[in-house]
């Protein structure tokens, strides 16, 4: 790569000390991972107006710019000149706090993700135990929001949302114990390197009962349809963000996005074998036109991570708004008891060696 940087670029990079050249690079490469999630985030919002839209036989966005691909960026111009509108009796500092709580987390979640073989910006062997300590701090936000604003219909929602997010979290929990156990470490690296020779070989076929509460916490965990009650319109109108406007609202709008992309990027990594290639163990592919297939690749990341979202979108369509009381049902009486006896069901196959355990010795 450095046969393309000029000799001057290289001798000014050398002059610093590496301990500078460490932070530099570093600093690059989380800016450049920051802008690509917030980009990801503007077309997601546009690829769930049109995946929604066709489904319920209308367009979409189709006016702003071709195909209507300006319309995300029409939406962030209109947020930022908006003015934002703080209540005469809220506290100020923590109504302007509360939607960085929320975002924050979502995006420093990425420096421990592994998005190729040789690329994580920070390569931590807690990894998993990071990533589950910062999307649990995402609720502060929601908790600040509604409290803050000193408006009932915030708070109320803000509960709501609060109760239903330590709900699942617990069941998320159990689940990344359940990917712990299989991948024998916290480091997500090892953990998706220990999935390698094809999809019989992922997590997700031992650890079904795991992936799928994984998954549906995860959903449950953004709030997202049919778990929304938090921002039910015709209860307690935007739930813990009625008061917000302008940036504050979009700040918002960004963290529920971002947290869609991190779940389905998590749930990849975890149980579909994140970068490694579907093709991995199909041997009649070498020495063929098609043998870069069997590589691990960010694009193959990226597949799966645009399947997951796009299921998010599925389900939304597809499904009403469960009442609260199920919801917490789901949670607590279902979910929780799942992932416990599956615990024990993977101690059983440890035991007996199969599974992801069939290679161990001794």
């Amino acid at each position: 790569m450095k046969m393309f940087i000029p000799q001057f670029v290289l001798d000014i990079w050398n002059w610093f000390p590496p301990l500078m050249q460490y932070l530099m690079e570093t600093t690059f490469w989380i800016v450049v991972v920051m802008i690509s999630v917030i980009l990801t985030v503007a077309f997601t919002t546009y690829f769930e107006r049109k995946v929604i839209g066709y489904m319920q036989g209308r367009l979409g966005p189709n006016r702003v710019g071709p195909w209507g691909l300006g319309q995300p960026f029409a939406d962030v111009i209109k947020l930022l000149i908006k003015e934002v509108v703080v209540p005469q009796k809220s506290n100020r500092f923590l109504f302007v706090i509360a939607p960085l709580l929320t975002l924050i987390p979502a995006l420093a979640t990425w420096a421990v993700i592994p998005l190729t073989d040789t690329f994580v910006i920070a390569d931590i062997n807690a990894g998993l135990l990071y990533v589950l300590a910062l999307t649990s701090v995402g609720v502060y936000g929601v908790i600040l929001a509604g409290w803050a604003t000193n408006s009932k219909y915030a708070f109320l929602g803000a509960m709501r949302s609060a109760a239903q997010i330590v709900a699942y979290e617990i069941a998320m929990g159990f689940a990344l114990v359940g990917v712990l156990m299989a991948g024998g470490s916290l480091n997500l690296g090892v953990i998706t390197e220990a999935q390698a020779g094809g999809v019989s070989n992922w997590f997700w076929l031992p650890l079904l009962p795991l992936f799928l509460v994984y998954f549906i916490s995860g959903v449950a965990e953004t709030n997202r349809a049919p778990f929304d009650v938090a921002e039910g319109e015709s209860e307690i109108v935007a739930g813990f963000h009625v008061e917000y406007s302008g940036v504050a609202f979009a700040l918002f709008f960004l963290g529920e996005y971002a947290n869609i992309i991190l779940i389905s990027a998590l749930t990849s990594i975890l149980f579909l074998g994140g970068y490694l290639s579907p093709f991995e163990g199909w041997t009649f592919l070498e020495g063929t036109a098609g043998s870069f297939l069997r590589e691990p690749s960010l694009a193959w990341l990226c597949i799966k991570i645009c399947f997951f979202i796009y299921v998010f979108f599925w389900i939304r369509a597809t499904f009403p708004r469960y009442r609260y009381d199920q919801i917490m049902r789901l949670g607590w009486k279902v979910f929780i008891p799942v992932t416990i006896v599956w615990i024990f069901v993977e101690g059983l196959m440890a035991w007996m060696q199969v599974g992801p355990w069939a290679n161990l010795t001794g």
